[in-house]
């Protein structure tokens, strides 16, 4: 058995597949954690409803007993939960179940697995270009991506003297199914954004893993905040 693993969530499609696709070719044990379970062939599936602050205290003992006696343990917060929403109109209980996912989830997370952590272990989170930045009518993730990356910069005060490193990968837009779906399947819309975007394109899956990858294994890019675009145009 490897003695590298990595654990990821969401690791069912888009960034995270790739992602789990990319680290188990590389040799690592991979643990993913999430509804659906992964196409992937000796990938270790833990079903987590990330939504449930409960079920992931739950799942503890199981995620750590896939951890024991690790030499390394990359942690990738990949899982999100995009919403359109304003601020005129944000109910309470949406913006918590957006809050639970892409912040509390990750942060109960840690708590599960850094006990079990040595020196040169990471922790990456997937933030994105609105984690520094706001948009019109994505209220919830905007507030949620800012709060993450705050999370990130925690992180690395907290394990000062750990030997665990920590970074945040803001991809920009990317071809996942999220996307599309948040944009409702609009092939003009996704050419619109591509358009925005200094190559012209959307981001492939797998260039934001090779980052992820490079984030891991560099630890110069300890508290770093990692911006994977192409380059956006400003107007």
């Amino acid at each position: 058995m490897s003695n590298k693993v990595l654990v990821i969530t969401g690791a069912s499609r888009g960034i995270g597949y790739a992602t789990a696709q990319l680290f188990m070719e590389a040799g690592y044990k991979v643990v993913n954690l999430s509804r659906s379970e992964p196409a992937l062939p000796g990938i270790v599936h833990i079903p987590l409803d990330m939504s449930s602050s409960a079920t992931i205290d739950a799942c503890a003992g199981d995620i750590q007993a896939q951890l024991t006696d690790c030499d390394e343990i990359v942690l990738v917060h990949n899982a999100g939960l995009l919403r359109k929403d304003s601020t005129r109109e944000l109910a309470a209980d949406s913006l918590q179940e957006v809050l639970q996912v892409n912040v509390v989830a990750p942060a109960q997370l840690n708590q599960i697995v850094l006990p079990l952590m040595q020196p040169g272990s990471s922790i990456i989170y997937l933030g994105s270009t609105l984690s520094e930045k706001g948009v019109a009518n994505t209220c919830s993730y905007v507030t949620s991506k800012h709060a993450l990356l705050g999370l990130m910069r925690a992180s690395c005060q907290d394990l000062v003297g750990s030997g665990i490193h920590t970074a945040c990968v803001c991809p920009g837009f990317t071809a996942t199914e999220m996307l599309e779906n948040h944009v409702g399947g609009s092939t003009e819309i996704l050419e619109s954004i591509a358009s925005g975007v200094a190559f012209n394109r959307l981001i492939e899956p797998m260039e934001i893993a090779r980052t992820i990858a490079f984030a891991a294994n560099n630890p110069v890019l300890n508290g770093a905040v990692v911006h994977a675009n192409l380059g956006q145009i400003e107007h």
